[in-house]
Formats: C-alpha cells, sequence, structure tokens
C-alpha cells in the first residue's frame, strides 16, 4: 500500500508543479485582500472532481471584509463510506506584497533548476499544492478510505487570520467537536514537526505633543522628541531585559529562543500622501507600532507591564511626557504534546520517507494554530509542510520541486496511518 501510494505521488509530480505554479500566478496580497475568490475556486473546483463537497465562505463583517475585498474562505470536505476520524488541511490563501530585490518576477512562479520561485510559493501555496495531491493519491490507491478528508484554504493569516481561521473556529467548522486531527502546511522545512509558536503583542504607543510654527520650535512641543526617549529607553533597558530571556520551547531558529520586541513602523508629525512639500509644524502626535514576541515561560501581563513601566517612568521624569497605549492584537504561546497522535503520524511518516528522525520545533512567528488552539479548543493541531522557513517573504522566494513530492508523500503517509489506526513508525 505505502509503495502504491509514493508511486501515485511521483506520478503526479507535474501535475503538483502546475498547481502550486496556477495558484502563485493568482497575487492574493494581503493587505489589502485581492483575488481571494479566484485562488479559492481553483482549489474548490478541483477537488469537487474528486468527489468533495465544496462551500466558498465569506467572513463578512471581519477586519478588511468588503464588497470589493471580500474575505473568502474555501472548505472541501469528503466523508468517507465507513467511519473514522476527521482530518484537516489548513492553508491560508493570502501573502504578502512582494517588496522590492527580486531577481524573478514575484507572481510568474518561474520553473528553474529543480525550483518554483514567486510570493507564496513558500509561504504557503506549495504546501496546500502538496497536501491536496497527498489527499488525491489517497483517493487513487484507497477510494473507499475510512473516516473524513477536509481542507480549508483560508483568508488573512498574514494579518491576524481573523477573517480567516477564526471565523471557520467561530462559526463551529474547526473546533474540537467536529474535527480530530489538524495538519498546517506552514513552511518549517520538510524534516521538522512544528508543535506551536511564541506568543505575540501587538501594541500602538502614541506620544503627544503642542502644535506651533517649525520655525519656532520653543513655542510648541514634538511628540516626536519625546517619542525618540521612548526609543532610547527601549534600547537603554527593554532590549537588554529581553536578551535575558531565554526558553525551554524549541523555537527555530536560535536567535527567537529569547524574547524580541521589533518597531513595525513608527510616524509622527503630518500626514503623507500628499504632492509638494509639507508645512513647517512641529508634530503633536507620534505613532509607533510594536511587535513583542514572548515566550510560554512568560505571562502576557508581564510583558505589557514592562513596557508601561518604562513610559510611567518617562512621564515623571520628562517635562510634559504624555502618552497613550492601544492593544492591537494578542496571542499566547502554544504547544502540542509531541505525544500526540497527529504529531506522531507525521514524525513517524517524515522518518519512514527521508530516512532520518524528524526535529521537533517551534514557531518564531504565529500562524493560525493560535485560533484553532482558543477558540476551537483543538489541540491535536501541528504545522509541517515543504517549505523552508528562512525563505517567507524575502525576496526570491523559492519552493523546492523535490521538497514538495516528499512532503506530500509525508503527509498522505501520515493521513492513512490516523485514519486507518495504523501505527507510525
Amino acid at each position: 500500500m505505502m509503495d502504491r501510494l509514493f508511486n501515485v505521488i511521483e506520478s503526479r509530480r507535474d501535475e503538483l508543479v502546475a498547481l502550486t505554479r496556477q495558484m502563485v500566478k493568482i497575487p492574493t496580497i494581503n493587505p489589502p485582500g485581492d483575488y481571494y475568490q479566484p485562488c479559492a475556486e481553483v482549489i474548490g473546483e478541483r477537488l469537487r472532481k474528486r468527489g468533495f463537497e465544496v462551500q466558498y465562505l465569506r467572513a463578512t463583517g471581519t477586519p478588511g471584509d468588503s464588497d470589493r475585498y471580500p474575505r473568502i474562505n474555501i472548505m472541501a470536505k469528503r466523508v468517507g463510506k465507513q467511519n473514522g476520524p476527521r482530518i484537516h488541511f489548513n492553508g491560508h490563501l493570502d501573502v504578502v506584497e512582494p517588496g522590492a530585490g527580486w531577481t524573478e518576477a514575484p507572481f510568474d512562479a518561474t520553473l528553474k533548476e529543480g525550483r518554483i520561485y514567486g510570493r507564496g510559493t513558500c509561504d504557503m501555496k506549495g504546501g496546500i499544492a502538496a497536501a491536496i495531491i497527498a489527499m488525491e493519491a489517497l483517493l487513487d490507491v484507497m477510494p473507499d478510505l475510512p473516516g473524513t478528508l477536509e481542507l480549508s484554504g483560508t483568508a488573512d493569516e498574514e494579518s491576524g487570520g481573523y477573517g480567516g481561521v477564526a471565523w471557520l473556529c467561530e462559526q463551529g467548522l474547526l473546533t474540537r467537536d467536529t474535527v480530530d486531527h489538524v495538519i498546517i502546511p506552514e513552511p518549517l522545512n520538510k524534516d521538522r514537526v512544528c508543535l506551536g509558536h511564541r506568543g505575540v503583542w501587538w501594541a500602538e504607543i502614541e506620544t503627544f505633543g503642542r502644535i506651533a510654527h517649525g520655525s519656532m520650535p520653543f513655542l510648541g512641543d514634538s511628540a516626536i522628541r519625546h517619542m525618540s526617549a521612548v526609543l532610547q529607553s527601549f534600547e537603554d533597558i527593554l532590549y537588554p531585559l529581553l536578551a535575558t530571556k531565554r526558553t525551554d520551547m524549541p523555537v527555530v531558529p536560535e536567535g527567537a529562543r529569547q524574547s524580541t520586541l521589533n518597531i513595525n513602523s513608527l510616524h509622527g508629525g503630518q500626514q503623507e500622501g500628499h504632492d509638494g512639500l509639507p508645512s513647517p509644524l512641529v508634530a503633536d502626535s507620534c505613532r509607533m507600532i510594536i511587535d513583542r514576541r514572548f515566550l510560554i515561560e512568560e505571562t502576557i501581563s508581564e510583558v505589557k507591564a514592562e513596557v508601561s513601566r518604562l513610559l510611567n517612568g518617562l512621564t515623571s521624569d520628562r517635562t510634559g511626557f504624555r502618552y497613550a497605549i492601544r492593544d492591537l492584537f494578542e496571542v499566547l504561546p502554544t504547544m502540542t504534546d509531541k505525544n500526540a497522535a497527529v504529531a506522531r503520524s507525521i514524525a513517524g511518516a517524515i522518518e519512514t520517507v527521508l530516512g532520518k528522525a524528524p526535529d521537533y520545533v517551534i514557531s518564531p512567528g504565529t500562524y493560525d494554530q493560535k485560533h484553532i488552539d482558543r477558540i476551537g479548543r483543538l489541540h491535536n493541531c501541528i504545522a509541517y509542510g515543504p517549505g523552508i522557513l528562512d525563505l517567507a517573504h524575502r525576496p526570491d522566494e523559492y519552493v523546492g520541486v523535490q521538497d514538495l513530492v516528499d512532503s506530500a508523500k509525508v503527509m498522505a503517509l501520515a493521513t492513512l496511518r490516523l485514519l486507518t489506526g495504523a501505527t507510525p513508525s
């Protein structure tokens, strides 16, 4: 059975490449959330032909959803003739903007020397394609496969997942009451089982000043200068503190095994986006978005308090310093037990296909497991996919064709074992 399964996947190598390229050529850039519908239809129409029940579900009213940019999700399900577990593959349709620095056109999906180049090849349309080929190969080899196979292609993972997996969980479509095991083909490398991710807190800090003529700044109070004091306190106090915080979680890469803080954006003074020269004004507002990644050993209240203490200290020590802070997004760290059936099945399949024991890792950034865990209360969830983690969001992102094939074999074998009750190797 296993040899037949692998032979079918090998015979579909060109199909796997073509499907990956077809999806990558659809520029589902988020924000704003372009072209979700046509990308969802590529998946839905293909799986409908294989006997899957297909639904296109709009997450109306979620952040970013509009008639121009509807948050469309695809749900496909095939119920076997015999009872058995329900296995769900989930992948996000959206990609980040290409940015500068590419040597290959980001949406041409160029096939070159065994690699497919393009935005979304690695993160994570290649993983979705591998999961689809894995399911199709299983049905080719074993048409009467017991249990239920599901796949969702979802919106907005790159901007929090609220129009995608979070919404599906809220609708009761992806919870512990409806699904047994979830595999998310995120790009964590084909020889790794990813058990979860660090926590995240995004917040907006705003400092306030007093507007005045730019030629007489002494009559005003610069919010930008006040924000510079915040930045300096981060450099002097917060960053050194974070460098001392280390985790026992197997986070990759090594640099992410400590707590981190990134400044996502900074803007002060007049709004941009106009032609001509600006007016000479002292800035009365300056805003900064911070991205704090934290460890399972930390609490969210501790994480927030570290920043609040610095800001309150500046209020006491710096003349005229005023600030506001607003929570934007927060997720607690999560880590599935590596002895969970889905983790053991993927691990055993990696050993069979690749001939080596897998590494168990934790992702440095969050992905949609956070919603499955928090809203769906479903803890039998791991990430496993063909992409190389370090390539995500970078210029000349690519996925290797052999990695796609190997990952499809791993996902197919693990799914077969979960559905039939075979013992993982």
